[in-house]
């Protein structure tokens, strides 16, 4: 009697069979063959096998497009990557545009979207609050007109809105990306005051062009006091002009951009808005709009930092200007530099002695000016020549020997120079003493 073959059962001829009975069984394992092996035939040109069921030898033939495989259909031009919209869902991300990245949005069909690089991201300086030449806390009288706080970042206040502008910690690494820094707006507890109040950074035309014509997404982070009073606005305006101050003015071919009230809580939470910007835009400014309401209380305050603009239509992760705090500074200084409050006796320009009343001094700033600076300030210095102090009854910028990169400054006394001797300034005796010149727009 004939055999099976282990896996399959087709039948095996025996040596002990008659020559007839041999031919029987060689027809007989034919046709098993044959019979198991039925499935893989026909089919047509490109289609390939499909396994149909769990049984064995159990196939169809289909075309390359399997219901069980991503379907060529799926994919529509160039460039697009297969992804996932959800659990066995494929979809495409489709190619963005040259020399854009992929990075992962979970906001996005398929968690990933294309973004423009970070060469024209985030043209806001000192975004995070951590550039306060100036001091760390201010207090502005009611009625002040527009006066620079932190680096590059100006306010104003109206009648009965006497407000402090302060440095502070976060202290939150959950609700924020690591973010140091943020600018406390607090209005006085008792003003009564309930006039708009504006915090703004205008921006200069080199860094605003690059954003001409492109969709933007403005966000921010933001938290309020326990006793915040009114509402708060955030705005980006944008111009036509050359390097204008919005706060001191309309701009030129003004548009608003983004209008945008919004509702902080007492826990950071990140604001985003985006907008579309004019072929023709040439400045752009952040502006946040404070209009408070009856009596301050304590805790009658806004915090803000993380400010940035981003190239499309979602916002990227929070990024500085600069990726390090020296360069961040360093642009900064480009509109404003001081220096002074490190020691009682710093020096902090040299120079030589014109006659017993006229001293000049160089101040080499370290970072290119956007212009020749135009505005001096200075507290607490005076004139030494390495044998006596002699102190100021003026000191100016003098044009005629400035530019940029080199400020050349006229100091007088009522006597003691010396023609010709080398002279140093310096903070007399005391770390209230500053130097600053500034170059802001």
């Amino acid at each position: 009697m004939a055999t099976v073959t282990t896996n399959f059962n087709f039948p095996i001829p025996q040596s002990t069979d008659l020559v007839k009975d041999g031919a029987t069984a060689i027809a007989a394992l034919g046709t098993s063959v044959d019979t198991q092996f039925v499935d893989l035939k026909g089919g047509t040109t490109g289609q390939v096998l499909s396994k149909a069921s769990n049984t064995d030898l159990d196939y169809s033939w289909v075309t390359t497009d399997d219901a069980n495989a991503i379907q060529n259909a799926i994919v529509n031009a160039k460039g697009d990557i297969i992804g996932a919209s959800a659990n066995d869902v494929p979809a495409i991300t489709s190619v963005g545009a040259n020399g854009e990245q992929l990075v992962a949005d979970s906001s996005a069909t398929t968690g990933l979207r294309y973004v423009a690089t970070p060469s024209a991201s985030n043209p806001v300086l000192n975004s995070a609050m951590n550039v306060w030449q100036r001091g760390t806390s201010f207090s502005l009288a009611a009625s002040t007109a527009a006066t620079y706080v932190a680096d590059r970042w100006q306010t104003l206040t109206n009648a009965n809105q006497a407000v402090t502008i302060s440095r502070q910690a976060t202290g939150d690494t959950t609700n924020l990306p690591n973010i140091q820094y943020n600018l406390r707006w607090q209005r006085n507890s008792g003003q009564t005051g309930t006039g708009g109040m504006g915090l703004v950074q205008s921006m200069e035309t080199v860094n605003s062009i690059p954003f001409a014509g492109k969709t933007v997404t403005y966000s921010f982070y933001a938290r309020k006091g326990a006793d915040f009073s009114g509402t708060i606005t955030a705005y980006l305006f944008t111009g036509t002009g050359t390097d204008q101050n919005r706060l001191n003015a309309a701009y030129t071919g003004g548009v608003t951009a983004i209008n945008q009230t919004f509702t902080p809580t007492t826990t950071w939470q990140r604001f985003t808005y985006t907008a579309s910007l004019g072929s023709t835009v040439t400045e752009f400014a952040s502006y946040f709009l404070w209009e408070p309401s009856g009596t301050a209380g304590a805790a009658d305050y806004l915090e803000i930092t993380g400010v940035q603009l981003d190239i499309g239509n979602v916002a990227l992760p929070y990024r500085a200007a600069g990726t390090t705090y020296q360069q961040e500074l360093a642009a900064c200084q480009r509109y404003y530099y001081r220096q002074g409050g490190q020691s009682s006796n710093q020096i902090l320009a040299s120079g030589f002695g014109f006659n017993a009343t006229t001293t000049y001094f160089f101040l080499t700033p370290p970072a290119t000016m956007r212009i020749e600076p135009s505005v001096l300030e200075y507290a607490s210095l005076a004139n030494w020549d390495g044998n006596a102090t002699s102190a100021l009854t003026n000191l100016t910028i003098d044009s005629s020997f400035s530019s940029q990169n080199t400020i050349f400054l006229a100091a007088t006394m009522a006597s003691g120079g010396t023609q010709y001797r080398p002279q140093a300034l310096f903070t007399n005796n005391t770390l209230n003493g500053y130097l600053a010149v500034s170059a802001e727009l």
